[in-house]
């Protein structure tokens, strides 16, 4: 159809005529852009929203950072696990003892030389 034959197409219809091909021509566009708008919000929330992916991948970024914090922690736990048991009663370390009465009161002994390193 070319402009011309649909302009005089137009011009013989009536505008009650013209009325109902506008309505009926919106009432078939409606739906598809209705589901077209549906379907945006959805793929939207779906990558970028509360519990979509981005989170996801976000969250399981947040869980390996805290794993790795986990396993240094528990590390310097044991290590002070094993501090504390060579200063308990019944396995006291002399050694151990002297150092950390060294580091925590600042004692020496007569005659040593302190060198302070910081």
């Amino acid at each position: 159809m070319t402009r011309e034959s649909a302009r005089d197409s137009l011009s013989t219809m009536s505008s009650a005529a013209i009325k109902a091909e506008i309505a009926g021509l919106l009432r078939a566009a409606v739906a598809p852009f209705l589901l077209t708008c549906a379907t945006a919000y959805f793929a939207y929330h779906a990558l970028e929203g509360e519990r979509g992916f981005g989170t996801h991948n976000r969250l399981t970024q947040d869980i390996e950072e805290t794993r790795k914090i986990l396993a240094l922690v528990v590390t310097e736990r044991e290590r002070l696990d094993r501090q504390a048991a060579l200063l308990r009663t019944g396995a006291l370390d002399l050694d151990m003892l002297d150092e950390r009465a060294r580091a925590v009161l600042g004692l020496i002994h007569p005659g040593e030389v302190v060198i302070y390193t910081k």
